[in-house]
């Protein structure tokens, strides 16, 4: 988890609340990656539309090759993501 404080689900309200109810609806949790973004409701469905986008939006790259280049890019970056 990052260095970065985070508001956790269960004392979530508000705007938050409803944020992690969007964005856990697909997993029924909120990853971390999305919960760092816990002080800002609004960047963390931003984040999670874009990704969306990206991963299962119209393309000329098929899912694979998508996933391939993130985990290449994540390698490069030694990013254990």
């Amino acid at each position: 988890m990052a260095w970065i404080r985070v508001i956790d689900e269960p004392d979530a309200d508000g705007e938050l609340r409803e944020a992690y109810d969007r964005v856990s609806s697909a997993r029924g949790r909120v990853a971390n990656i999305l919960k760092v973004h816990s002080l800002s409701p609004a960047t963390m469905t931003g984040h999670l539309g874009l990704y969306r986008q990206v991963m299962f939006g119209r393309s000329e790259l098929s899912r694979r090759e998508r996933e391939t280049i993130a985990v290449a890019v994540s390698a490069a970056n030694a990013c254990h993501y």
